[in-house]
Formats: C-alpha cells, sequence, structure tokens
C-alpha cells in the first residue's frame, strides 16, 4: 500500500511515520509513505495557499490551486489512489473502516485541513472525508496519524500475532476488550485471577467473553 499525505506542516509526520509499527510496516513492504508539502504548490512568489472567504467571516479558507496540483502530483505516483479529506464529517473513523481500507489495500492520498479548512470545490477530487470525532483541532495532521495508524497496523505482516487484529477493541461490534494481566501474579495485593492461571483454556475463553467491557 502507498500512502501519501499533502499537508502545510510535513515535519510532524517524521517521527510518527518513522516508529514502532509505522517503521515496521515499511521495513516490512507492507507500506511506503511519503509526505507532499503543500508550500510547494502555492501560489506567486510568497506561494500563497490562503486566502479571505467571499461573503466574509473570520479566518482563511485553503485555496483550491495548491489542492488541485498536490492532488494531480500525488496522482502521477498512484492514479488510482483514494483521496480521503481530514475534516469535519458525518463519517466519523471506525474500526470496520480501517478494516476496510486494509483489506482492499488501495493506496490513499490524505490531505490535511488548516485555518478555517478547504474551498468547497476541493472536495470535487475527494472520495471520501473523514472526521475522528466531535471537537476541533488546529489542522488534519493529527486525524491523518491516526488514520494512518489504524489502517497501517492491520496490514499483513505488521502485527506480532496472526490473530492480533481479531481480537482488538471494537473488532467485534462495541465490545472494547477483555482484562489483561501479565507477571508478577500478585501486586500490592492486587491478584491475577486465578482462571487465568489455571492453564484450562476452555475456562479461560469462556472467562474472557463473561468480562468483556
Amino acid at each position: 500500500m502507498k500512502i501519501q499525505v499533502i499537508t502545510l506542516f510535513p515535519e510532524m509526520f517524521e517521527q510518527v511515520l518513522n516508529s514502532s509499527m509505522m517503521w515496521k510496516a515499511q521495513n516490512n513492504n507492507a507500506v511506503t509513505f511519503s509526505v507532499i508539502n503543500l508550500r510547494n504548490f502555492g501560489i506567486g512568489p510568497r506561494k500563497q495557499v490562503d486566502d479571505t472567504p467571499y461573503g466574509g467571516g473570520n479566518g482563511m479558507l485553503l485555496k483550491p490551486e495548491p489542492f488541485f496540483e498536490a492532488i494531480k502530483f500525488a496522482k502521477e505516483k498512484s492514479p488510482n489512489a483514494l483521496v480521503i479529506a481530514m475534516t469535519p464529517s458525518k463519517t466519523v473513523l471506525t474500526q470496520k473502516i480501517a478494516e476496510n481500507f486494509a483489506n482492499e489495500q488501495k493506496d490513499l492520498i490524505i490531505i490535511c485541513g488548516h485555518y478555517e479548512g478547504f474551498d468547497e470545490r476541493i472536495f470535487t477530487l475527494v472520495d471520501q472525508k473523514i472526521s475522528i470525532g466531535q471537537f476541533v483541532l488546529t489542522g488534519g495532521e493529527l486525524p491523518a496519524m491516526v488514520l494512518i495508524d489504524t489502517v497501517v497496523r492491520l496490514l499483513p505482516n505488521v502485527l506480532g500475532g496472526e490473530d492480533s487484529a481479531l481480537i482488538e477493541s471494537y473488532s467485534d461490534g462495541d465490545n472494547i476488550e477483555f482484562p489483561q494481566y501479565t507477571r508478577p501474579a500478585e501486586y500490592q495485593g492486587l491478584k491475577v485471577p486465578e482462571v487465568l492461571l489455571s492453564g484450562h483454556h476452555a475456562n479461560i475463553d469462556k472467562w474472557r467473553k463473561e468480562n468483556y467491557r
């Protein structure tokens, strides 16, 4: 899978995309990342990317021209990629959406908003708008990182165990996950449930199903 991100702040992605599972995914050739600086497609000597909204209002809007050119540039590398806009939307990111992206393994071009958002004409190039929740952030960079993480970790050969992605939180409807413990068996008077120490797999499975939360 190829994931390209179009952003005004490419430096924000360097550590995230080269750490932990994202690094492992690249090392295993499950994904390649490319971060595109929107400013490179800005207009004029000052590389302008925003302007005041028609009709008045506070703040600045991201202009259409830089995004049209940046998306065109990204499409040259990946013609069939889906264009995803991280923006307020009725579609809120869920585990199921992440699973669908991971299973389809289509290339993604993720565009990050900033200031007061996008000129509406930019959305003519967008296949899907995605939000990560009903709250306001400074820009779309953090939501883009969240989307990337949720999808990439589900790609083949990225997580450690074959079934890791199948028994995670939200992988079965609204179930979050059962309680889990590791050594020591007792710490400061807090004990691991006896059933988990029993080695009786049927009883352990029963206990876990009964204790989903």
